[in-house]
């Protein structure tokens, strides 16, 4: 009896073990590849501007560990945290309004069409004139454009809510509260981490895009700097820490997104009928 439980506990252990261990290969699998490839395939390269890999990772300590992560990597996200949750907050809630009133809507659609239209990075010549080049100029770009993704899939979200559960809610006379946590924002829930997902990687093209434009520190400042300096290997060093903090945005995202969604992804897998 005992030998069998052991075995059957451990037939169930192994498939785990195994599907971790695939998890972690397909995660890592394609970055290790690649850095890889791009390490050996520029060991000997001589040129000026695409140094050798090497040659970027032993410059990448004395660059970013010497001052610069609390001088310029920390105002960069703090830009960016603070532009993307305003967007999220606007987004959400102007979204949450325009799709629920059908009047609104039509009265809306016109302007956010033309304003969509218009590209994030052309507004920061605008706002530099009427914000000056400070953090607040950088933030209002960063919000600008990430509020688009998440205004147009909330309204999205909002308008494909099933009409049996809003008649089933207006017949139970719920309170507006619990319509809109309960039914508008979890039933949109899905669409709006797709907008919210979309608007954190164009707010991290932005950030760096106003940075680049004026400004006295951050990341795309700093990355400039080094060009025009010539310092190309410390130049790349700030591409690949670019790279890292979108890496560790995205795993953050996720992390968050998991719990949000939780009911989502039990209800796909139950009608799919997994267990």
């Amino acid at each position: 009896m005992t030998s069998t439980s052991a075995t059957s506990v451990g037939t169930v252990r192994r498939p785990r073990r195994g599907s971790l261990l695939r998890r972690v290969v397909m995660i890592l699998g394609l970055p290790v590849v690649l850095v890889t490839i791009w390490w050996f395939a520029s060991a000997d390269s001589q040129s000026f501007f695409a140094p050798p890999l090497r040659t970027i990772v032993e410059a990448f300590p004395a660059t970013w560990f010497e001052g610069r992560l609390t001088s310029d990597v920390l105002p960069s996200v703090l830009r960016l945290l603070a532009g993307y949750v305003s967007a999220l907050v606007v987004g959400i809630a102007l979204g949450v309004a325009i799709g629920l009133s059908p009047r609104l809507r039509a009265v809306c659609e016109p302007p956010l069409e033309f304003f969509r239209a218009i590209p994030p990075p052309v507004m920061i010549p605008i706002l530099m004139l009427f914000l000056g080049i400070g953090t607040s100029m950088k933030v209002v770009v960063i919000a600008t454009g990430c509020l688009w993704p998440i205004l147009l899939n909330t309204i999205e979200g909002v308008r494909g809510l099933d009409e049996i559960l809003r008649d089933t809610s207006a017949i139970y006379r719920l309170r507006r509260r619990t319509v809109l946590r309960s039914l508008v924002l979890r039933g949109a829930s899905p669409q709006i981490v797709t907008g919210a997902r979309q608007a954190l990687s164009v707010g991290i093209i932005l950030m760096v895009i106003s940075e680049m434009f004026a400004a006295n520190n951050g990341l795309g400042f700093t990355i400039v700097q080094f060009q025009r300096s010539f310092a190309l290997p410390q130049m790349w060093t700030g591409i690949v820490l670019l790279g890292v903090v979108g890496v560790v945005l995205s795993v953050v995202f996720r992390a968050v997104e998991r719990p949000v969604l939780a009911w989502y992804h039990g209800l796909r897998q139950s009608q799919r009928g997994g267990t």
